[in-house]
Formats: structure tokens, sequence, C-alpha cells
């Protein structure tokens, strides 16, 4: 769905959606604590700009303001002060105040109109799948007494989603599309100089945002495990991610964005922020963002093979450059690609473990859970893998949880949906030469570089890169509805 409303007409829905938003959003802030003054000053502010007319009200604030969040905010480290049965982390009360207004915006004003994504029917299927997982397996949910996990679940889900529909709704022209995806690069390159800074001296200044008024360190939130720290003697960078795994696929799935940058305005700047993105994936020391960067090769190749052919020989000075900014990392990666007694024997390791068994080894066991349960799959959240109260393995493969999760039915939603966008995207970059079809080119880059990546990580288990993945979709399905004489007509990003 698409919201069809010109920019001269966006203004009053959109102050009509902030006020509605700061409305429904007070109740909750008073619930978590938050003085009656606090959120009558909060409510008068945001009334205020409701009133203003100016670069503030514009809904290409909001995405840029919400992307920027995503990026820089550690999700899973910090809470907001207040006693609510969930933890409200900053990052959830701005995505839910600008879906609020979102919202708001679509109820209140009448010329809002939503049209198709072209993704309605995947998403319908994930849509039965997901709770059909929860109603056959309420008894289940009882049973082991996580309610509250299945309810967080879920509405992650939905927000996942309505973000999606929100990007697309809101980002209607070229000009758009180009500040979100230089918004995700340049963000994506300061992460980079610091997940640099923090693999060589070990200091992630992410974790180190106490002093921000209202940013509480999360109290139940688990210490480190040694091993994510350092391995093969390299320390591993988180950044603001919540796994190293997950730092080096966010930053993995930007570096087509950068490479389309440098394409479309021929500017060198973007093509150091793709190296400076390849530095950064490498302080994560984890095979999965390699992996996910040689599919994006190859995506590459199979759409644009006589470009892919021409620009190889820039991987060259990139190996260089990682090599001397993070020395030993190679070595540790490569290490990691060929351990002693090969591959797939290290991913053999004690089977039917109730923790990760490695990949291989927990393949059988969980193929044979899913037999018991195969259309509805155990239940979506119920699955808890780690902490106090873990009841299951942790696979390290998205693909085979979501196969327990929701099963088939959900499995096979999301396949269609992915390769729904790679066929319809792929298939228009292929005969599009204009900087609209580059940027097709890297969407199908980086989001084939996400579907892979899911068999080796649990990526939905990490909000940061599922969200950037989301937003992604977003954009593409945005960039798909644009006909190529549209983006030749705009001019070109500088």
């Amino acid at each position: 769905m698409r919201v069809i409303l010109g920019g001269a007409q966006r203004t009053p829905a959109m102050a009509a959606g902030m006020v509605a938003g700061a409305l429904a959003l007070a109740p909750f802030l008073v619930v978590a604590g938050s003085s009656a003054t606090a959120v009558a000053a909060l409510l008068l502010l945001v009334t205020v700009l409701a009133l203003v007319r100016g670069a503030l009200l514009q809904w290409r604030t909001l995405f840029v303001l919400l992307l920027v969040a995503i990026l820089f905010l550690p999700i899973g480290r910090y809470r907001l002060p207040g006693d609510l049965p969930f933890q409200l982390e900053p990052y959830r009360l701005l995505v839910a105040f600008i879906l609020a207004v979102w919202i708001g915006a679509l109820l209140i004003d009448p010329r809002m109109k939503l049209v198709r994504s072209g993704f309605e029917g995947p998403i319908l299927v994930i849509a039965v799948a997901t709770v059909g997982s929860v109603l056959a397996n309420s008894q289940r949910i009882d049973e082991l007494n996580v309610s509250s996990a299945v309810v967080k679940t879920v509405s992650f889900q939905l927000s996942f989603f309505l973000i999606f529909y929100f990007v697309l709704s809101t980002i209607r022209w070229p000009i758009d599309v180009n500040l979100a995806i230089k918004t995700l690069v340049g963000g994506g390159v300061v992460v980079s100089v610091l997940a640099v800074i923090e693999s060589r001296t070990g200091y992630n200044p992410f974790a180190h945002l106490s002093f921000i008024p209202g940013f509480e360190p999360r109290p139940d939130l688990a210490t480190t495990l040694p091993e994510d720290v350092a391995r093969y003697g390299k320390i591993r960078a988180f950044g603001p991610a919540q796994h190293p795994i997950a730092l080096g696929a966010l930053l993995a799935i930007l570096i087509p964005l950068a490479v389309y940058l440098g394409l479309a305005t021929r500017r060198r700047l973007w093509w150091v922020a793709a190296l400076v993105l390849a530095v950064g994936a490498n302080a994560a020391v984890s095979r999965t963002p390699m992996v996910m960067l040689a599919v994006s090769l190859l995506a590459v190749i199979l759409i644009r093979p006589r470009e892919a052919v021409r620009y190889w020989p820039a991987l060259i000075p990139a190996l260089v450059v990682v090599h001397f900014a993070l020395p030993g990392t190679l070595g540790s990666i490569r290490a990691q690609f060929f351990p002693k007694g090969g591959l797939i024997a290290e991913q053999e390791v004690h089977p039917g473990s109730q923790s990760s068994a490695g990949r291989v080894a927990d393949l059988s066991p969980s193929l044979d859970e899913a037999a018991q349960k195969p259309l509805f799959g155990q239940g979506v959240g119920t699955r808890i893998t780690t902490g106090p109260a873990a009841n299951a393995r942790l696979l390290d493969n998205q693909w085979l949880g979501t196969l327990l999760d929701v099963g088939v039915l959900g499995l096979v939603g999301w396949i269609w949906m992915i390769w729904r966008f790679l066929r319809r995207t792929g298939r228009e970059a292929r005969h599009d030469h204009t900087e609209r079809g580059w940027l097709l080119c890297a969407l199908v880059a980086s989001i084939s570089g996400f579907a892979v990546g899911m068999f080796f990580y649990d990526a939905f288990a990490f909000i940061q890169v599922t969200f950037v993945f989301f937003f992604l979709l977003a954009l593409g399905a945005a960039v798909l509805a644009q006909t190529p004489s549209t983006a030749r007509d705009v001019a070109r990003p500088n």
C-alpha cells in the first residue's frame, strides 16, 4: 500500500497526525511513571510543532529520524524510566510515536488513500500463519508460561510490517529515496569507524550512554559471553548492535547501496564509504557478513555481468585496506572458514544439545521437531533460546527457526515474499539502465545477501538489522512503482 498525497497537502495531515499520535501515547507515558507535568509539556511541544509550517513537518523528516535512531540507539541495552511489564526502550517510544502520527494522519485526512504494494499475498500468508501458530498452540503457551514472549514477538513482527507500509506511504519521489539511502550509508560509515576503533581498543562508545537523560541500563541485560567478545585473538566489535554478527550483517547489506551512490553520482566519496563499510563489516570477525557479501556480489554478476567484471579489481585495494586497518582480521576470518578438522565437522558438535550444537548438528533434530507440528509450528515466540527461561536450542538459522515457530505455512510466506521481491526487482533492474536500474540492482544485492545470511544466524532476533531489511523492502517497492522515465526526469543524487 502507498499513500497518494501531494506535497502541498501533506502538512495538514501530518499536523493532525502528530497531535493524534501524542494523545495516543500520553496514557502509556503516565502509566510508565512519567509525571503529569512532563506529559503535558510533551503535548504542548507537539502541538506547537504541529502548528509550524516548515521542514519539521515533512514525512521525510520522520523517516530520516527513524533511520538515525535505528542506526545509533543501542537496542536491548537501555530503557526509559518507568514501571511497565515490558522494557520501554528509547527506540520503541520513537517508533510508536512515528507510527501513531502516520496512522492518525490516515484516519483524519480523507485525502490520504492507500494502494497495493504488490506483496499483500505473501504478507497475508505470514499473518495467517502467525495467528494460526498462536491459536493452535494456546495450551503449549499456557504450559510454558510464555504468553508475554509471544505478545512481544508478535508485536515486533507487526511493527516491522507497519514500518514497511509507513516508508512505502511516505516515500514517493526519487529525492526521498536517495535521501534515505544517503542517511543509511552515511550513518553506517560512522558506525563502521567506531566499530574499527572498538576492534582495535575494545572501547564501545554505545555501551556508555548512561549520561543521556532518561537512558537507564537494562537490569535484565544478560552478561556478554566471553566467546562473543573475542575470536582467534581478535576483539569482535558490537557497536550499537546486539551481537557482532548482527553488526557485520547490517554493514554488509549497506555496501551495495554505497556502490549505487558511487555509480549514480560519480563521486569518489561514496566509493570510500563502501570501502569503510567493508572494513567495519570485517570488525565483527564473523563468517556470516562475508558470505552475505559474496552472495551480493553474485547477484550483481547475474544482473549486470559486464559492469561487475569491469569493477571487480576494486576488491584488491579493499582487502589491502582491511589488512592494515584491522591487522590479523582476515587471517581470523580465514581460520573460521577453514578450521582444524574441517568446517562441516566443526558444525557437527554435540547433536541434540539444549544449547547451540552447531548448524549441521541442529538440522536433523530440528526437522524431527518440525514434523510433529508441520502446518503452524510450535507457536511464534514460544521457543526461548537465551536467558534463565530458555527452553529450546539456539539454532543460528532463521529459516529453520521460522519453520519451527510458524510451520510450513509461515515458511512459505516468507520465502514467497522475498523471492517475489527479488524476481520483480531483478527483472526490472536487468532492463533499466538508468540510475533507477542501478538502485534496483543494489537492493537485490542487499536483500539476497540478507536472505542467504538468514541460514547462518537468527536474523529476526536482532531488531536493528531486521528494521533495515524491511526499510529496504519498502524502498524497493516504492522504486518499482516509479517508471524509468520518471526517474530520469529527476536530478541524479549528488
